[in-house]
């Protein structure tokens, strides 16, 4: 067996594969043999079969099957000892006048090869890593819901704009009837307010979905339909009124301090401002780091250019689709791939310069404050260190845990790497601040 390679520019190569009659006999004769002891023919006993029939009616089909193993064994081998970075998998070049019945056969591949590139991290301006702050309006805000929260429910003879109505809606055409509880601050337009302030326990309202709530997810509440069913939604409801009440907020004391923060860890308005603050500003890390990641990605998929061999790729998706695709479908594919193609080109490189690799320790451990974080969330704040031990196991067993897990390790991982690497400039800003900068 021979193989060589034909480089035909830095991206593009062709490997031929040339096998000659010695390369398989034995393996095809010691098929046959077997076949010949197994065989079941009419006129002729178990293991009697003369071998020309056995090779007239087994042989091609053996030979055939018997030389693309050996030639993707081959192959294999020879792309993992020559370390050729290839994209896609080789194609096989059609070949005119193939004839299976010559003894020697010349198997030709299309390689698309990776490119060669170094990294630019850095573009002609600093990278904006957001630090966000709650507001004080959002801080305001917090609070008066955490009153509403722990607050009283007053119940009341007729309804005011302030007040919290139960009561249940029916469409009986939609199959619609849903018993919920709606404030009357999230009614929309004066002629529905109207209808709502002064009503009375057992009074029926008519109303029109159409405009009713500023949000279709207030709608889809308040009514239990589907989202696809909310959008454009314009029909008639009526609302059965079964209790008003009034929410009284509870008071800014030191039992309402310790219920939301335990005892005596808050003791003034001004610390409890402040504790909100600091744990927004960590609930909010996150955003600003995805964020983060998103604009790191962006500038080194900007600044960091190379070729790919894109009529390869093309050729190599339209071979390898799932469906039949013309030229033209095979391109748009490309082209739609093609940006990630790239950023997992570069994200490699990331990976393998700097070594990057998830290790299963690293992977366990990391699997393991996940579940501590979710245990404290019901008030699990010590588990012993066998208890965690048992449910990593159980999750790491999950081939899809593991996936999703390692994703968000690498992501860590990446952005730790990009903090330390990457020209970056801190911007403090609000969090509604932030949403209109980065979605504007």
């Amino acid at each position: 067996m021979n193989i060589s390679k034909e480089q035909l520019d830095e991206l593009n190569a062709v490997v031929t594969v040339d096998i000659a009659k010695e390369d398989y006999t034995d393996k095809v004769e010691g098929i046959l043999k077997d076949y010949r002891k197994n065989a079941n023919i009419p006129g002729f006993r178990k293991g009697h079969v003369p071998m020309g029939l056995v090779k007239k009616q087994y042989g091609k089909a053996v030979l055939v099957d018997e030389v693309n193993k050996l030639l993707q064994d081959a192959l294999n081998k020879y792309l993992t000892e020559e370390k050729l970075d290839v994209l896609g998998n080789p194609l096989p070049k059609e070949q005119e006048n193939f004839d299976w019945d010559t003894d020697d056969y010349s198997f030709a591949f299309e390689l698309g090869l990776a490119p060669k590139f170094d990294i630019q991290f850095n573009g002609k301006k600093a990278i904006t890593h957001y630090t966000i702050v709650a507001s004080d309006e959002m801080i305001e805000n917090q609070i008066k819901t955490t009153q509403k929260q722990y607050g009283k429910l007053i119940p009341q003879e007729t309804a005011s704009k302030e007040d919290t109505i139960s009561g249940t809606f029916v469409n009986e055409e939609k199959e619609i009837d849903n018993q919920t509880t709606i404030t009357l601050d999230k009614i929309k337009g004066k002629k529905n307010l109207e209808k709502f302030v002064g009503a009375k326990v057992g009074d029926v309202i008519t109303l029109k979905t159409k405009g009713l709530f500023a949000d279709d997810q207030d709608l889809i509440n308040a009514l239990k339909i589907e989202r696809d069913d909310a959008e454009g939604l314009n029909i008639e409801v009526v609302f059965t009124i079964s209790e008003i009440n009034k929410q009284e907020l509870a008071e800014l004391d030191q039992e309402f301090f310790d219920k939301i923060y335990g005892k005596d860890v808050v003791k003034s308005v001004a610390e409890l401002k402040e504790k909100m603050k600091e744990d927004a500003a960590r609930q909010f890390v996150q955003q600003s780091d995805q964020q983060l990641l998103n604009d790191v990605t962006e500038s080194v998929l900007e600044n960091t250019k190379f070729d790919l061999p894109a009529a390869f790729l093309q050729k190599w998706i339209k071979a390898t689709g799932e469906q039949e695709l013309t030229e033209d479908q095979a391109k748009e594919e490309y082209e739609k791939s093609e940006k990630g193609l790239r950023f997992q080109l570069i994200e490699g490189k990331i990976i393998t310069d700097n070594n990057l690799q998830v290790t299963f320790e690293e992977l366990k451990d990391f699997a393991k404050d996940l579940i501590k974080g979710q245990m404290a969330q019901f008030g699990q704040t010590s588990p012993d260190d066998k208890e965690l031990e048992d449910i990593a196991a159980r999750i790491l067993s999950n081939q899809e845990e593991v996936k999703r897990i390692s994703e968000q390790l690498m992501s860590q991982k990446m952005l730790g790497f990009y903090k330390e690497n990457v020209k970056l400039k801190t911007k403090e800003v609000s969090f509604d601040d932030f949403i209109k900068e980065v979605y504007k």
